[in-house]
């Protein structure tokens, strides 16, 4: 697709280096502005995956739409795999192998050509289903994990990933598999903090909270129409703070990590206090660019059923699904280069929700002006 989205301007620069090598002549020339200026590659986003996320994968189609309902157009999905339908018109290209493992992937060294191939700016993970079911430990599993990371990195070095936590699986073959998946998942965040870097974090996706193998898949297994929404609005709002701060690459400025248009953020959570019944969390959004920003927003995705109620130092709404999106108080927007500001928030969750956790992403708005 990235191939045939680039060729009309191609053909426009060839049409005009013609024709201005035809007036030339007659001593007519072309105004400065008639040339058309290069465009900026969109931005590359490949769904990395088993069949969850190729075979069909109709949750892409679902994100596609939303984010080109939400203004972000300039987006490109990659992968070598081709779309499979889904009813709905979207960039079907994926990384989606049905039945593949993980593991597989990593011993036999089969990403780095598919990164060559496609060379994407962000990946979107939701990979080990199948060494779950497996029995593979979550070691090896994590162990595959840092070496797909690695050879994302040496792909792009600014690559930005965001991993999910798995979707429920309950197979009528695997009476083990539903356990297996919360063990596992209870492992991601601790990989995640240690595995990410300021130049290239991962972002762990709650995928498994609020999903139900009953109603959300046609076998315990893979998503149906209502899982395919579900998976959608947990990767949105990561994602979209992602291309809210990455922007695409300008041709002819490519700029550096230095660059004072280079506008980002990293969040935190931390759980500051915890009863029967909810708990109290602080997030800490912090400005990790070279320049000042004015305002920040944050989004918040409770684990384990919890939702977020009371905040204070922001100002907060709640979506269906549980993710709250926090916007700065004004007081508290602007944030020089390296400096941090700090919401909290009361949290109901189940009787039985276990430790406080939460994936938390963020975004800022334009650099305040210099007086």
């Amino acid at each position: 697709m990235r191939d045939t989205r680039h060729t009309p301007l191609s053909r426009i620069v060839s049409l005009l280096g013609l024709l201005t090598a035809l007036l030339l002549p007659l001593g007519i020339t072309l105004a400065p502005g008639a040339a058309a200026a290069p465009s900026a590659d969109p931005v590359r986003v490949m769904p990395l995956g088993d069949s969850i996320t190729g075979s069909p994968g109709c949750w892409r189609a679902v994100l596609w739409n939303r984010l080109q309902n939400a203004g972000h157009t300039d987006v490109d999905f990659v992968g070598t795999l081709g779309p499979q339908g889904c009813g709905q018109p979207h960039d079907g290209d994926n990384e989606g192998h049905g039945g593949e493992l993980v593991t597989n992937v990593a011993d036999q060294n089969l990403l780095p050509g598919r990164l060559a191939a496609t060379d994407p700016d962000i990946v979107v993970m939701h990979f080990g289903t199948n060494d779950v079911w497996s029995a593979i430990a979550p070691d090896r599993i994590l162990s595959a994990y840092t070496k797909l990371v690695a050879q994302m990195r040496a792909s792009n070095p600014d690559m930005r990933i965001l991993v999910a936590q798995l979707i429920p699986m309950n197979p009528g073959s695997c009476a083990a598999c539903a356990q297996r998946v919360v063990d596992f998942n209870a492992r991601i965040p601790d990989w995640a903090r240690a595995t990410g870097t300021s130049r290239s974090p991962v972002t762990v996706v709650d995928q498994w909270t609020g999903f139900s193998t009953a109603a959300d898949t046609y076998d315990g297994v893979h998503p149906n129409a209502s899982g395919d929404d579900k998976i959608a609005a947990r990767w949105y709002p990561a994602l979209a703070a992602l291309l809210d701060t990455v922007p695409p690459e300008d041709p002819d400025d490519p700029g550096d990590p230095g660059d004072p248009g280079d506008k980002s953020c990293t969040a935190s959570f931390r759980a500051v206090g915890t009863w029967q019944g909810g708990y109290q969390g602080e997030v800490t959004v912090t400005n990790t660019s070279a320049a000042p920003v004015k305002g920040w927003t944050a989004t918040v995705v409770p684990a384990a059923g919890a939702r977020v109620g009371q905040v204070w130092n922001g100002t907060a709404s709640t979506a269906s699904d549980g993710t709250a999106t926090v916007t700065d108080a004004g007081w508290n927007g602007g944030l020089a280069p390296g400096a941090s500001a700090t919401f909290g928030f009361i949290a109901t969750a189940p009787a039985a929700g276990g430790t406080p956790s939460a994936t938390v992403t963020c975004t800022v708005r334009t650099a305040a002006a210099s007086s």
